[in-house]
């Protein structure tokens, strides 16, 4: 993508959405978010964070309800037709390919590249820092590289949704804030729309501007990130806050 070019996002709504695993406690997400929105997702473990995040992606499929994203019902969708990049704490890299292969797959899954694709490739790694790497396998990257890798690759598939299942969890703060800070950049050149879930009030203040909470898997609470983390939202947010689910 040129740097020229802009894109946007696309509305996220789950209609009565129903889920169970096997044994499990069943969920229900109903939720709308609007293009272009940065959207912190917050809860306790087993709230269901993951599982919105994967039933969004299509890789988890509902018992019930609908998925739409952009207007499209998408629920029927395998994960690869839906216009969503997903990004996951362990970044998803292939061991045995290298830095650009990688990030190659985000335009081919067959790596059968054309000169526009190599240069798109191009284009990322140097936007996420990563020029001069392309040859290097995972193994001999650090943690923040690895995530750069993954980002660089969600630049080349232009998709208008990017979901982020904790992808900074195990890093340090600052690396941390370099990768937030990453993710506000690539927001302001292509306006998608981002859904994180994190358990750090502080990622979700610096990145995000509305925060839904999960509780029981439910949507207990929507609203503005700096209305939740000044003491605004609802009762259950404060208990998980002074539980430990702030800790960074």
């Amino acid at each position: 993508m040129s740097r020229q070019e802009t894109r946007t996002g696309a509305a996220i709504r789950l209609e009565a959405l129903r889920f169970a695993y096997p044994g499990g406690a069943r969920m229900r997400f109903d939720l709308a978010l609007e293009a272009g929105d940065i959207v912190a997702l917050m809860g306790p473990s087993g709230s269901g964070k993951s599982t919105l995040l994967n039933l969004i992606a299509g890789f988890e499929m509902p018992d019930a309800g609908r998925v739409l994203i952009g207007g499209q019902d998408v629920t029927g969708l395998a994960p690869a037709a839906r216009p969503v990049s997903m990004v996951f704490q362990e970044n998803n890299l292939f061991a045995h390919l290298t830095v650009a292969q990688n990030v190659g797959l985000g335009r081919s899954p067959s790596l059968r590249l054309c000169d526009a694709d190599r240069a798109a490739v191009a284009d990322a790694l140097a936007r996420t820092g990563l020029a001069g790497k392309e040859g290097r396998l995972p193994h001999a990257l650090s943690g923040g590289e690895r995530q750069r890798v993954a980002l660089a690759r969600v630049l080349v598939r232009k998709r208008p949704v990017l979901l982020l299942d904790e992808p900074f969890a195990s890093l340090g703060p600052a690396l941390r804030d370099e990768m937030l800070d990453l993710i506000a950049a690539l927001h302001r050149e292509q306006a998608m729309t981002i859904l994180m879930a994190t358990h750090a009030p502080r990622d979700a203040e610096r990145l995000s501007r509305t925060l839904v909470f999960l509780e029981a898997g439910e949507v207990a609470g929507v609203g503005a990130t700096r209305d939740f983390l000044s003491g605004g939202g609802p009762a259950a947010f404060a208990r998980y806050l002074g539980a430990g689910g702030g800790a960074p």
